[in-house]
């Protein structure tokens, strides 16, 4: 067994961030369940207090998550044994006396953990950041102050030193850079978009690399930013005047990255990425405005993109074109993001149900499973296994054929 195999397959064991291990929703594992129930291919079953929108992350048998309890006074990170459902570590990381205000939509613990060789880092939005260790101490806290509107949303990126993340409130947004070994700011970027109305979002940064340069890329409003990581200098701008709380993550390839805008009309961008300055005249390739999501993230699938609304319309897109392929009704509500596992595009609703399509120029349905429950978390698939969260439990679902 070459080195090669032996990494892919421990790669194919591990989801260590939201979307995964690239952040953009493309699993290693090759081999995941495409038919469960609230009965059927379920190993196990594993309740989990209070409530929290973060996706359950795992790495070296260990799945972490986040969720409020108490009221929301108290913020806590969870880490279950993977093979077993068994809880290892119920930690209180943060006790607020006021949580702030939150979207009816939206938890107190919506942002995803980042798993990181022996440490893990939580995120609570303006309630705070934390760095635990594969033990549950807390290792390092830091809390950066603003009002979020609608609470806490997007998740950090860990790159290279930093964990970075956005602090897009009511006034004066920013994006901040945190020393990963110490919680330290290193450095803080304005946003430019003093002329919006509305300039909150919860977007999560996707880092890039463009020729021999790592960049930052994190939509706002009204605008979508990279910038250097190391420095947080802003590489490049292109705007979008009055698109505001941006969710959705972007994705990156064939040199552009394709994000959505954001309420209250929806567009999805394709922005050349080797630009420098304002590049709103000069480098966006195309734009979509039918079926762009508000909420979920879109996939990207070789030459096509995959996407579906937060009305449950989803697309099948050429990347380099903007043309679209197919859009179907899959269902009624979506918030989730989509995932890649192999030839196949998994797009999980609020109510429960997972539709499993094929990654192809037309539309197959292969299958539609349907669980008890609201189902906001995304979906983490390894070899072998799914897991899925729902508001009140955590589930790994698993074939007898496996």
């Amino acid at each position: 067994m070459t080195i090669a195999t032996i990494l892919l397959m421990m790669l194919a064991q591990d989801w260590p961030q939201f979307r995964g291990p690239d952040g953009q929703g493309h699993a290693a594992a090759t081999s995941v369940p495409q038919k469960w129930s609230d009965t059927e291919n379920v190993k196990w079953k594993t309740a989990i207090d209070g409530l929290g929108w973060s996706s359950p992350v795992v790495a070296d048998g260990k799945l972490w998550m986040t969720t409020a309890t108490e009221g929301n006074k108290s913020l806590r990170a969870v880490c279950v044994d993977a093979a077993t459902g068994k809880i290892l570590h119920n930690v209180e990381v943060f006790h607020v006396d006021n949580a702030g205000p939150a979207h009816k939509k939206n938890s107190y613990a919506s942002p995803t953990p980042i798993l990181d060789k022996d440490r893990v880092y939580v995120h609570f939005g303006s309630n705070g950041t934390a760095a635990l260790s594969g033990d549950g101490r807390i290792l390092w806290k830091q809390v950066m102050k603003y009002n979020p509107v609608h609470g806490a949303g997007g998740s950090p990126a860990l790159v290279g030193e930093h964990l970075i993340f956005s602090c897009d409130g009511v006034a004066d947004p920013f994006v901040v850079a945190l020393d990963r070994k110490t919680g330290a700011v290193k450095w803080k970027t304005p946003r430019d978009n003093a002329m919006e109305p509305k300039k909150f979002a919860f977007c999560t940064p996707l880092a890039i690399e463009v020729g021999k340069a790592t960049q930052v890329v994190i939509p706002g409003s009204g605008a979508v930013q990279s910038l250097d990581p190391a420095t947080g200098k802003v590489i490049w701008t292109a705007k979008y005047p009055g698109g505001y709380s941006v969710v959705p993550r972007p994705v990156y390839g064939h040199g552009m990255v394709f994000f959505s805008s954001g309420f209250d009309s929806p567009a999805f961008f394709a922005v050349k990425v080797d630009g420098k300055g304002d590049v709103t005249e000069t480098h966006v390739a195309w734009k979509l405005t039918k079926g762009a999501p508000l909420d979920p993230s879109p996939l990207l699938a070789g030459d096509e993109l995959y996407m579906v609304s937060d009305q449950g319309l989803a697309s099948c897109v050429d990347a380099q074109t903007g043309k679209v392929h197919w859009q179907e009704r899959i269902g009624r509500a979506y918030s989730a993001s989509p995932v890649l596992v192999g030839d196949l595009v998994y797009f999980q609703s609020e109510d429960g149900v997972t539709t499993i399509v094929k990654a192809e120029k037309t539309f197959t349905k292969v299958a539609e499973n349907t669980l008890k429950g609201r189902t906001f978390a995304s979906p983490a698939p390894v070899d072998g296994a799914l897991f899925l969260r729902t508001d009140t439990q955590l589930l790994r679902i698993e074939s007898e054929a496996k």
